[in-house]
């Protein structure tokens, strides 16, 4: 008896060790800030311990989601864009059965440059051609990219060295990349086939920090960044964002859709852990309430492109029931 006893407390000690009190959230660079800001003033409300919350990628923060269920794996994934049916699939073979999507708003898919550069706007084939590892050649061949210069993807284009700082392919990021800009701007009828980034140096890979991709910037006026628009506001006095087809990036064209690199972001949630680790429910309710998603809530002040409002009433609903999400 003494024995069973025993054991009985040391798998209660151990259930109490991995027991978590705080909500833990990774995924989406673009997405972290504005998460991170819901988490603060989710904290400051003091029934709730404020949510951690990590950077890692969009493709890597749904792993770490997908990867199962129980206080040692995530609550909730950032994602800049949708989860796709793979990884939907993935989940559920790790017991991640039902998942709750909410769609937080939009965002502009930016290319920026240093507020002296000589840049003002490209085509999404000019990115294209000026990026992909091989292009289109004589005689309908492919060929290894040969351009250098800007000027040399488009002779109305400045002679300027084409250097090209953007994200690593686990981000969400650089998936929504090859979808808005590199298919985009691509004949090709393979469509996977765009997205073959080149690897000469050109195209640097920064990492998930989209704030070391906005100093690059800062520090060199011939470089060009590709992230968030969220980041291009922070940088507004230091950094510019170019034209695409014409368009200017701001809150207006992208919330219209008219800036044609205009895409939703995403958090997704862990239905098992709800009434498991503390404060799950109420930190979702708290990210889709008017004044956290409203036109004039505090992550419109972060640079968030507001959901429409009937959208955002059905992000309020599917909160509210506990939708699960099923991919397409």
């Amino acid at each position: 008896m003494k024995k069973y006893l025993a054991l009985v407390l040391v798998v209660l000690a151990s259930t109490t060790a991995v027991a978590r009190d705080q909500i833990n959230i990774v995924g989406s660079s673009t997405v972290y800030p504005f998460t991170t800001t819901v988490a603060e003033q989710f904290g400051r409300q003091g029934k709730f311990k404020t949510p951690k919350v990590e950077s890692t990628g969009t493709g890597g923060g749904i792993k770490l989601f997908c990867n199962g269920v129980g206080p040692q794996h995530a609550d909730a994934v950032n994602a800049s864009r949708q989860m796709k049916k793979s990884e939907f699939d993935t989940c559920a073979k790790n017991g991640v059965s039902e998942i709750l999507e909410i769609k937080i708003g939009y965002d502009g898919l930016t290319i920026a440059e240093n507020k002296g550069g000589k840049l003002t706007g490209l085509t999404r084939k000019d990115v294209y051609l000026a990026l992909a590892k091989t292009v289109p050649g004589p005689n309908g061949t492919m060929i290894p990219n040969p351009y250098k210069t800007w000027r040399d993807v488009n002779p109305t284009l400045p002679a300027v060295k084409i250097e090209v700082y953007g994200p690593p392919p686990t981000s969400g990021t650089r998936d929504s990349f090859h979808e808005l800009y590199m298919e985009a701007g691509c004949d090709l009828e393979n469509k996977k086939a765009c997205h073959s980034i080149r690897e000469d140096g050109v195209y640097v890979e920064a990492g998930e920090n989209d704030n070391l991709i906005a100093q690059k910037l800062i520090s060199n006026v011939n470089a060009l960044g590709i992230f968030g628009y969220s980041f291009l506001e922070e940088n507004k006095g230091r950094l510019k964002g170019l034209k695409i087809e014409g368009v200017e990036p701001t809150l207006d064209t992208i919330a219209e859709g008219t800036f044609p690199a205009s895409r939703p972001m995403f958090v997704y949630i862990k239905k098992a852990h709800i009434g498991t680790i503390p404060g799950i429910r109420e930190f979702a309710e708290e990210y889709v309430s008017v004044r956290a998603l409203g036109e004039e809530g505090y992550l419109s002040e972060r640079g968030l492109v507001a959901l429409p409002k009937n959208e955002l009433a059905i992000s309020r609903q599917n909160v509210k029931v506990l939708k699960n999400f099923s991919p397409k």
